[in-house]
């Protein structure tokens, strides 16, 4: 058992850099779907430490485990009914040890996902709080009674479609679920269930994980006056965080989320994880409009969390105005808070199907990379995004996702992005399995294994692993502050800048070929080693980029 793990990819053999999350580049892993080593078509923890060489070879500073704690599966992991025990299905919790070890082996860093607001109903707390209005954990949920004609005690809508309140039979009262009925929310009000949860946290602390992403962690508190929420604007009902057809962004989520009461528990967290040095956190909010104040709040002064990321380049937007328009409300609104930026995860449309508009997914892809690890902030890739895999088209009869189904056909679920990898283009199931797969592989990922893609230098993987190699030799990448320059139409531009290191970045993001002028006063000196094929010419003071070609280049 390791409690404290010294070397990283980051801080260097032998040594602890307790600061080795900022900047750095985690590789989120989707257990069911990485590799399967028991044959029954879902995969394990083992099959994740049998994959490790492949994110070392990437050269991911850490990787995020999704859910793999006891469970029913309703929500696939993200409903907990044991937060200390893991789930059968992936194995037990020695193979969580030798997952570690092998990890940390290879200097990765191990981050799990922690599901703190709210439980399965099959939580043994649950059970006895269901159980009467008198017994010692009955304030641990959210209870309310009824109004007086029977009806839920407010209007605040489950993003899984339909009221947030379900009636419990044995105690005449409704409880709160923010997600599924079967995933009801915890009371951050009571001291207790903060207790209890801290207490669940420490324990894998003590088994040598090296952080934490917390799953909705905008969600932990509510309003205990039950308020009505409002109606939202129309501006604001077009947030990734719920499709069109969900009536959950039709409110103004003002009460049921992101109360002030959420920084003291945000706190208690941060002393206990300060306990461990080297430990992080990685937090994930959903708040419409107000996501980047409440990503301050949540990161800044040191006392809470180390990082959290928005939905902000989750949609469906791939503009330079995007990506500067959300940089600068950040960089204005965070101040010390440091952010940690995705394209990509296991709840969204893979980003090469949403911003691909002429079937060229490859180039989308590499210029993604690009963009991505160079921003400021640390950064989340989700697995087979370094393959360039795309939203998978999973028909009605194989869905799993329970949003999905709720909202057939206008929105399919999340099961299209949560494919099983694919790994070897010739055997059975693609490498994941010998037996059939708990999703489909589609047959246009099979074009794109590991085992296709890893040796060429002209794939999506090569020009990813170029890019995490570009970031790692540069610390101005890594750590660096960023500033914008001018740039002609679709050309993003800017400068990351620490202790005395300069690094001009130019992106097209169109399709044609365009010619930029080099910012007036600054003394250039192309980088390589990316893989793209802008060209400077420092007498023309130009640089000319192809369609989606990008330029990194030193300033002196």
């Amino acid at each position: 058992m390791n409690e404290i793990v010294s070397g990283s990819a980051l801080g260097g053999a032998g040594a602890v850099d307790a600061d080795w999350w900022r900047g750095a580049v985690i590789y989120q892993i989707y257990p069911r779907s990485f590799q399967d080593t028991n044959d029954d078509g879902v995969g394990d923890l083992k099959g994740i430490a049998a994959r490790l060489d492949h994110i070392a070879t990437l050269g991911a500073d850490a990787i995020w485990i999704s859910p793999f704690f006891k469970s029913p599966m309703k929500d696939f992991g993200y409903d907990v009914s044991d937060y200390t025990a893991v789930d059968g299905l992936f194995g037990t919790i020695e193979d969580f040890d030798h997952l570690i070890a092998e990890a940390h082996a290879r200097g990765i860093k191990v981050m799990i996902d922690q599901v703190l607001s709210h439980t399965s109903d099959q939580h043994a707390w649950f059970k006895e709080s269901r159980s009467s209005k008198d017994n010692d954990k009955a304030d641990w949920y959210v209870w309310a009674d009824a109004k007086p004609d029977g009806t839920p005690p407010n209007n605040w809508l489950s993003i899984f479609g339909g009221s947030a309140w379900e009636w419990e039979t044995t105690r005449c009262q409704y409880y709160l679920h923010n997600f599924l009925t079967s995933q009801p929310d915890l009371n951050f009000h009571c001291m207790a269930a903060q207790d209890a949860l801290l207490d669940t946290v420490e324990f894998w602390l003590k088994r040598g994980v090296d952080g934490f992403r917390l799953d909705t962690v905008n969600f932990y508190v509510h309003s205990q006056g039950l308020e009505n929420n409002p109606p939202s604007a129309l501006e604001d009902r077009n947030s990734p965080e719920a499709p069109a057809v969900n009536p959950y962004n039709w409110q103004d989520h003002i009460h049921d989320k992101s109360q002030p009461e959420n920084l003291a528990f945000l706190q208690r967290l941060r002393a206990l994880l300060d306990r461990y040095p080297g430990q992080t956190t990685v937090g994930e909010i959903g708040d419409g409009p107000r996501s980047l104040k409440t990503m301050a709040a949540y990161t800044s002064g040191g006392d809470k969390l180390h990082m959290c990321y928005t939905f902000d380049f989750l949609s469906p937007i791939f503009t330079k105005e995007h990506f500067v328009n959300r940089i600068k409300a950040f960089e204005a609104i965070v101040g010390d808070g440091w952010p940690c930026w995705a394209f990509s995860n296991h709840d969204i449309v893979r980003h090469v199907s949403r911003w691909t508009k002429d079937g060229d997914f490859d180039a989308v892809a590499k210029i993604a990379a690009a963009i991505l690890l160079s921003l400021r902030g640390s950064v989340c890739l989700y697995q087979g995004e370094e393959l360039g895999l795309t939203e998978a088209d999973i028909a009605f009869e194989d869905l799993q996702d329970p949003y999905g189904i709720r909202f057939w056909p206008e929105f399919k679920g999340r099961d299209g992005c949560r494919t099983p990898m694919v790994w070897e283009s010739n055997a059975a199931y693609a490498g994941f399995s010998n037996h059939k797969p708990w999703l489909p592989i589609p047959q246009e990922h099979i074009a794109r294994a590991v085992n296709r893609e890893e040796p060429d230098h002209s794939s999506v993987f090569a020009q990813y692993r170029r890019m995490i190699a570009l970031r790692h030799a540069h610390p101005a990448l890594i750590k660096g502050s960023i500033s914008f320059v001018d740039t002609p139409d679709d050309v993003l531009g800017f400068v990351r800048e620490f202790e005395g290191e300069k690094i001009l970045c130019i992106f097209n993001l169109g399709t044609a070929a365009v010619t930029a002028p080099l910012p007036a006063g600054l003394d250039v000196t192309a980088l390589e080693g990316h893989g793209f094929t802008a060209s400077l010419h420092p007498v023309e003071r130009t640089i000319s980029l192809g369609g989606r070609d990008a330029f990194f280049g030193k300033i002196a």
